[in-house]
């Protein structure tokens, strides 16, 4: 029950975010109301638990989501500075990374991590190898350092 409630009030602090709506109440009321039965129907259907919401990972990932934006935005520049410099080489690569992470969801996040990085993005996820397309060798072998790895096995909570 109390993934539903944490859902519910999440649903609601995205609903007053994207409405804009905090002083009508009968607007208000009405977001209240959608929010409670998108939860009932997610009850009903079964699928509100720990890893559809994963509210038990929030206060890791607070310290993990800075440093993915920082690597996502020096992503960025490298693929912009591709784009802009045809000097600098775009050498097309796939590439195998084994996952350290114990659950389904922790591989989950490391490979949506991989994708939400310019550059490089998860193709495959077979077991505890994750199928990598790389823009370049060089972001390639940052992936294969493993330092992204290490901080989403430490999100997950398994090291």
């Amino acid at each position: 029950m109390k993934y539903a409630f944490s859902l519910g009030l999440v649903l609601f602090g995205v609903w007053l975010l994207w409405s804009g709506h905090f002083k009508n109440p009968l607007l208000l009321g009405l977001g209240v109301v959608s929010c409670v039965l998108v939860v009932a129907i997610a009850l009903r259907m079964d699928t509100v638990d720990l890893e559809g919401h994963p509210m038990h990972l929030a206060g890791r990932a607070a310290l993990y989501w800075p440093w993915l934006l920082w690597a996502i935005t020096r992503a960025n520049i490298d693929v912009a500075l591709r784009i802009l410099r045809p000097g600098l080489p775009i050498s097309p690569t796939m590439v195998e990374v084994r996952t350290s992470q114990k659950s389904a969801l922790g591989q989950v996040i490391y490979a949506n991590s991989i994708t939400l990085t310019p550059g490089t993005v998860s193709v495959d996820l077979t077991g505890d190898v994750i199928t990598v397309h790389a823009l370049s060798r060089e972001s390639a072998e940052e992936l294969m350092g493993g330092e992204m790895d290490r901080r989403v096995t430490v999100v997950e909570g398994a090291s």
